[in-house]
């Protein structure tokens, strides 16, 4: 199975996307949802396959979720998990001081 995706970004919420079919668009998404959401700002679009790897995505959830329910939330990561991943990148260019 393979869609066409179209990915939104959350004006409201860091690191918060939405995934819908790129012909669908956003007409299946519940209007709560976008209230919560804000105003999608459209990032990108992308063919999606179950043999596609994203961050932080599980594609199969996505692509079952989108032909269900027409979209897919991705949730920013926890907050330690952010953390992690900023003390990461510090530390690495600090390493040579």
């Amino acid at each position: 199975m393979m869609k066409l995706c179209t990915v939104y970004k959350s004006p409201k919420k860091d690191e918060m996307y939405l995934y819908v079919d790129r012909k669908e668009g956003l007409s299946r998404v519940p209007e709560a949802l976008l209230e919560m959401f804000g105003t999608p700002k459209e990032v990108m679009a992308m063919p999606i396959t179950k043999d596609r790897k994203l961050a932080r995505v599980d594609v199969e959830k996505l692509l079952q979720e989108i032909t269900t329910k027409g979209f897919y939330l991705q949730m920013p990561p926890p907050k330690e998990e952010y953390l992690l991943d900023l003390y990461k990148d510090t530390s690495a260019k600090y390493k040579d001081l």
